[in-house]
């Protein structure tokens, strides 16, 4: 892993469910119900770190 993914602003949605004990497909179906949340660019679909931490931390965005 480079220096640059690690310090990034952003994660995959399989990351993201990973940290919630979930598996690929399950993070992908919590993210369509809004449930993770994430950003578009065109194909890709990425999830804010800093939206996922206020997401646990139950403050709104």
């Amino acid at each position: 892993m480079t220096k640059e993914q690690t310090d990034s602003v952003v994660m995959t949605v399989p990351e993201a469910g990973a940290k919630l004990g979930l598996g690929r497909n399950a993070s992908y179906e919590a993210a369509a119900r809004g449930e993770i949340p994430t950003i578009r660019f065109g194909k890709l679909l990425k999830v804010p770190k800093a939206a996922f931490e206020r997401m646990l931390n139950g403050t709104a965005a």
